[in-house]
């Protein structure tokens, strides 16, 4: 099982399943923004291995594409996860938000040809291009 909570602690779950792979580092403008951060890292975990143990309450979402909703903490704005309506059992789920080591690495980098410019990609990982241009939107 996995422990994981959003930034103010006041959001906590659990996972009690495994982690869907591939741990992905997604560079397209919608995680960067979402993240605040350079690409955002996610993996699949099934919708229902995801248990709230504190502060399900304070969970809320938007919906960033047709049938795309992404569910953060109200309290700090802490992203936990995304759900598509086209396939709801599975969520793409933040590791940011872990406590726990998943015991899991990056296996892609996904959507390069969004990369914010500042970024150089140094390892091996495959990458898939994809994506608008830096700046763009799709």
């Amino acid at each position: 099982m996995l422990k994981g909570s959003c930034a103010c602690g006041r959001v906590s779950y659990e996972v009690h399943g495994p982690l869907l792979g591939p741990v992905t580092y997604c560079h397209c403008w919608r995680c960067r923004k979402q993240s605040g951060a350079s690409f955002g890292t996610t993996a699949g975990v099934a919708a229902a291995d995801l248990k709230f143990v504190t502060g399900e309450s304070l969970m809320d979402s938007w919906e960033s594409s047709p049938g795309v909703y992404r569910f953060f903490a109200r309290c700090c704005g802490s992203p936990i996860y995304k759900r598509d309506r086209s396939d709801p059992e599975e969520l793409g789920f933040r590791l940011g938000t872990l406590d726990a080591n998943p015991h899991m690495t990056a296996e892609l980098h996904y959507l390069v040809g969004s990369k914010a410019p500042w970024v150089e990609i140094s390892d091996n990982l495959p990458q898939t291009e994809g994506g608008p241009p830096f700046g763009t939107r799709d």
